[in-house]
């Protein structure tokens, strides 16, 4: 891990994208295969990073609109307030993100203007989260197209499989140099 803080943290920020009990738990149906051996060490990159680190929460749309309606009624567990402990940050990130500012969204990217105030003005982001296909991948390459300089922590990241995880670190991999997919 070495290089991919080393010298960043006075112009980085860390957003730790949706690490929250509806991904991690592998009873949902949305948990992830990867999430029990991932989210320690988001843990541990939470702990050692020496810089701004911001949180995001993935929250159901209390009315969903659109194409949402079709996906709700696939997924109508997901239907939830935002004070669901389906929501609720995994308990071993939890902590570590208490002091952290917290940008929620209804949507799969969360780039948007309260996460952009939330890093400050930095001119670069290291990414770790869940689920690498869907989550961050859609953040990254929203941020990326900003010309703000994107890391995603491949080791740091859980997809919706091991396959789709690959799939979309190669799709990130496209994006050279605005993102670059670090594997250590």
């Amino acid at each position: 891990m070495g290089a991919y803080c080393a010298g960043m943290s006075e112009t980085s920020a860390l957003i730790v994208i949706d690490v929250q009990q509806v991904f991690t738990d592998p009873h949902s149906p949305w948990g992830s295969p990867m999430a029990q051996t991932v989210v320690p060490r988001i843990a541990g990159r939470i702990s050692s990073y020496d810089g701004t680190v911001v949180a995001t929460r993935y929250l159901a749309p209390p009315d969903p609109k659109g194409a949402w309606q079709e996906y709700f009624e696939r997924w109508p567990f997901a239907l939830q307030p935002p004070d669901s402990a389906i929501y609720a940050f995994d308990p071993l990130v939890a902590p570590l993100l208490d002091q952290a500012p917290v940008v929620d969204a209804p949507t799969f990217g969360k780039w948007d203007t309260a996460l952009r105030t939330a890093i400050g003005p930095v001119q670069s982001v290291d990414l770790v989260g869940i689920a690498t296909d869907c989550c961050v991948l859609s953040t990254a390459l929203a941020i990326a197209d900003t010309g703000i300089r994107t890391r995603v922590w491949a080791p740091g990241c859980a997809g919706s499989s091991p396959e789709e995880h690959r799939n979309a670190l190669g799709i990130m991999r496209l994006y050279e140099p605005l993102i670059e997919v670090l594997d250590d």
